[in-house]
């Protein structure tokens, strides 16, 4: 089979301007980023109000390193909808530059079910990442101007709670001392690089729907205490409106086209394990109004994504999500029956099974959120007949709808059957319930998600833990929900317990606090807010020729 970006080339894209008309949008309504990318305009969207379309979410079990295929999955289920006459958009994330340097390569999809150009998506799209990334140092450089120049309110350099971000991955910047060189480079002190896609400015650019909420969500950042204990927020810098300016373009949705030339909006990208992990209210909402289906995806398992899509997103916008679509994989499956990593594409049904107890908690997941699953086997070259009847016997024993999805191999031609199931799916209107209540003390929030979702026995509050619970109350801010940051390696928040672990404690060493978005972030095990590269990163595969095309990128 051809490689990734072979396919992309092979396919024959349309213009930018026919895939906005063929979904009710004019030339007036699009910011054209070339021949094959656009934004919409704001002004735009406020023609399109109306939310008729149903929203379908896309989550996965907990993945293999590489992923599972949830964006892969998202493509060829939106594409299938097209296939049947049902009018449907897809929207995703934004690509980062760390993973896609790093371990897991391009997020644009893949085989037959991409969106386009996956070269411009992958790299600098329309320049939404750096906009994020500049934003966020833009704070950080008035905070340490504001230190160094003893501006009121005093800043204690010692709880600053804002740090730096970049769009890559980089272990050599996650701990640092800044100021040094003498009294002309500011004050001395130590801090951290983060990810971009982990800035509290991509979280709220990705929940905000105007210009005016955005500038409010930015002024709330809280970005440190004054030496008497007092909040020091992003408005007391007078600098919200700068930063706001920043993004002026950034929040703006972009449209793009799969290798079916379905539309797609990519729009926003926060990571799940440390943020709320899926794309922009304001595409997702568009979508809704333009279409009768949108297919969204959430970051990683369940357990991460999706659970905070619930909790946190949908609380928060409005949105109704219908059904769950939940990928696994036969590869996954006999990792978590004990298989070793290197060995998941050799044949073996008595690891998929002894693996199916991970899949079984995720079908436990959703419904506790009222909604039904419809599991989707992502089908590899790889997998075995037998190892797939595994799979489809267990979910039929579960009285759960199940489909083999070819959509990398076939695009929307193979996922057909699961359209079929997510359209009756649908018509069931149910409604989704959230895991917790705004009003429960915060400690209360983390132990219900931990206990429910994650399936953990206790809670452990380092000292540090209990002393962000005692500052979150000083504040005022208990009525926020939790945007739990863990390991996507495991339902648990150690990564080498894999399946479905039982008895095990969740330990929270922080409680970040995320005022401007509107959540609490614990901070759980070992995660890390900045990810570091592998022995061999995708980066030594990626070139450009003579002629400047590019490959590597899968």
């Amino acid at each position: 089979m051809k490689t990734d970006i072979e396919i992309a080339h092979s396919v024959e894209i349309k213009s930018i301007k026919t895939i906005a008309k063929n979904i009710g949008l004019s030339e007036d309504d699009l910011e054209r980023y070339g021949e094959y990318k656009g934004k919409i305009k704001l002004e735009a969207i406020e023609k399109f109000k109306k939310q008729r379309g149903e929203l379908v979410l896309v989550s996965a079990i907990t993945p293999t390193p590489a992923g599972e295929g949830k964006t892969t999955t998202s493509i060829g289920l939106s594409m299938a909808l097209n296939r049947m006459g049902k009018k449907s958009i897809v929207t995703l994330r934004e690509p980062s530059l760390g993973p896609l340097f790093g371990m897991k390569g391009g997020a644009t999809g893949g085989g037959y079910a991409q969106v386009l150009p996956m070269e411009d998506i992958n790299l600098h799209f329309t320049g939404d990442m750096h906009a994020v990334t500049t934003a966020h140092n833009l704070i950080s450089a008035v905070v340490d101007n504001h230190i160094f120049r003893r501006k009121e309110p005093l800043i204690d350099p010692r709880r600053i709670m804002w740090n730096r971000v970049m769009d890559m991955n980089d272990r050599a910047l996650r701990n640092m001392v800044i100021g040094l060189g003498g009294r002309k480079n500011g004050v001395p002190r130590e801090t951290s690089f983060q990810i971009t896609a982990s800035s509290e400015i991509m979280a709220i650019l990705c929940l905000a729907e105007s210009y005016p909420e955005l500038k409010d969500m930015i002024s709330n950042i809280l970005i440190g205490l004054t030496y008497s204990g007092e909040p020091v927020y992003v408005k007391d810098l007078k600098i919200e409106g700068a930063v706001t300016a920043l993004l002026k373009d950034a929040i703006k949705p972009n449209l793009v086209q799969t290798t079916e030339n379905t539309p797609a909006f990519v729009h926003g990208g926060p990571f799940a394990n440390i943020a709320q992990g899926t794309c922009s209210v304001l595409s997702m909402k568009l979508a809704l109004a333009l279409s009768d289906f949108v297919v969204t995806e959430a970051g990683f398992g369940f357990d991460l994504g999706a659970e905070k899509f619930f909790d946190i997103v949908a609380r928060k916008s409005g949105l109704k999500p219908r059904v769950v679509v939940l990928v696994a994989t036969v590869r996954a499956l006999k990792m978590h029956g004990g298989k070793d990593i290197k060995e998941i594409t050799e044949p073996d049904p008595d690891a998929v099974e002894k693996g199916l107890p991970n899949l079984e908690k995720h079908i436990e997941n959703i419904k506790k959120f009222g909604l039904p699953p419809v599991v989707a086997i992502n089908r590899f070259p790889s997998d075995t007949r037998e190892e797939l009847n595994v799979i489809k016997a267990f979910c039929s024993s579960k009285g759960v709808d199940v489909s083999i999805s070819e959509v990398h191999s076939k695009g929307g031609e193979g996922a057909i059957e699961l359209a079929e199931m997510v359209s009756e799916e649908v018509k069931k209107q149910r409604e989704y319930t959230p895991l917790y209540s705004l009003e429960l003390p915060v400690k209360e929030k983390i132990e219900v998600v931990s206990r429910e979702i994650y399936g953990s026995k206790a809670v452990d509050f380092t000292r540090d833990g209990k002393t962000d619970l005692k500052l979150i109350k000083k504040l005022g801010l208990e009525n926020l929900p939790v945007c739990i940051a863990k390991t996507q390696k495991s339902l648990s928040d150690n990564p080498k317990l894999l399946g479905r672990p039982k008895d095990f404690l969740v330990t929270v060493r922080r409680i970040t606090i995320s005022s401007g978005a509107g959540f609490l972030v614990p901070i759980t095990g070992d995660i890390l807010l900045m990810p570091g590269l592998p022995h061999k990163p995708v980066a030594e595969t990626v070139d450009i020729d003579n002629q400047g095309n590019i490959k590597g990128l899968f």
